[in-house]
């Protein structure tokens, strides 16, 4: 795998919760923030305002991404006043079902906000640094003939919402894993290109994508600082501090970091014996990766599969 695909398949869990709401003004609506999740909120069609933290105009098509689960304030306009409880990510309280209507038409053609929500339950134990660097909010305003990918996204979800049919809860399932991966993706492509460090910056360095990609395709692979520049297409020295310098870690506390991610995944997904995950993520000694999986999880391997 690549790495920005292992980002999102090491750190989901669970299943991603999604629906199609429409809004009939006056509405005003407090999203619950809910540690340990990342929600969006995509506007479809209609008015609607991002109160908090705010207010900022937002047009269909403009998407909302909180990766760290904070919450946030929606409304037909910044002066409509909340007055319903708070509710989930997911969507307003009560609600039967994929689909919500909130609120009553004001009459023919009166104003209607129609939006797409929902949420992706993450480990926290195994969140990749590159997540850990996304700011509080992502906004991606919509751009005629921007991100085509991602609308088209957007428009299969909603029809297999508003209209379920068979295979719905695949296809849905398919479609939030797709969505949230383009969301990402956008915003890497979409950061200043003037930064200069970070994850945003490494995302889109070819030699550092390189070794990455290398070591998410082939963890086991006695790897060195040497084979990590060749595949990056440089010269030992100059490779480890472009690295460094993006990600924040030298190569190889990177991959070790990897390698005992990928291996608190298999503890606690998998009965595998302790001898064919040390193998599986590098390690032929099982005395070797006990000692390295305790440095970064403070436990043993085996209670860290039974704390779970």
């Amino acid at each position: 795998m690549d790495v920005l695909s292992d980002v999102i398949s090491v750190m989901r869990t669970g299943r991603p919760r999604s629906a199609q709401v429409t809004w009939h003004a006056p509405w005003a609506q407090r999203f619950a923030g809910v540690p340990g999740s990342a929600g969006f909120q995509i506007i479809l069609s209609g008015p609607c305002t991002l109160v908090e933290p705010g207010p900022v105009a937002l047009a269909p098509g403009d998407v909302l991404l909180v990766p760290h689960g904070r919450g946030l304030t929606l409304a037909d306009n910044a002066s409509t006043p909340v007055t319903v409880p708070e509710c989930e990510p997911t969507g307003p309280p009560g609600q039967r079902g994929a689909v919500a209507v909130v609120g009553e038409p004001s009459g023919p053609g009166g104003p209607a906000t129609v939006t797409l929500c929902g949420a992706y339950e993450l480990d926290r134990a195994l969140t990749h640094p590159f997540l850990l660097s996304l700011p509080e909010l992502i906004h991606l305003p919509a751009h005629l003939g921007r991100h085509p990918e991602l609308r088209t996204v957007v428009d299969l979800l909603a029809a297999e919402l508003a209209a379920p049919r068979l295979g719905g809860d695949a296809a849905v399932r398919a479609l939030l894993d797709t969505l949230l991966l383009l969301i990402l993706r956008s915003w890497v492509d979409d950061a200043a290109p003037d930064t200069r460090t970070g994850w945003a910056a490494a995302l889109r360095d070819p030699a550092t994508v390189a070794a990455l990609d290398a070591v998410h395709r082939d963890p086991a692979r006695p790897w060195t600082v040497a084979t990590l520049a060749a595949e990056a297409g440089l010269s030992r020295a100059p490779f480890a501090r472009r690295f460094a310098e993006l990600t924040g870690r030298p190569p190889l506390a990177y991959l070790t970091w990897w390698r005992m991610t990928l291996a608190a995944r298999l503890l606690r997904q998998t009965d595998a014996p302790l001898h064919a995950i040390a193998r599986r993520v590098g390690y032929g000694s099982e005395y070797a990766f006990t000692a390295a999986f305790k440095r970064q999880y403070a436990l043993p391997p085996g209670r860290y599969r039974r704390s779970g």
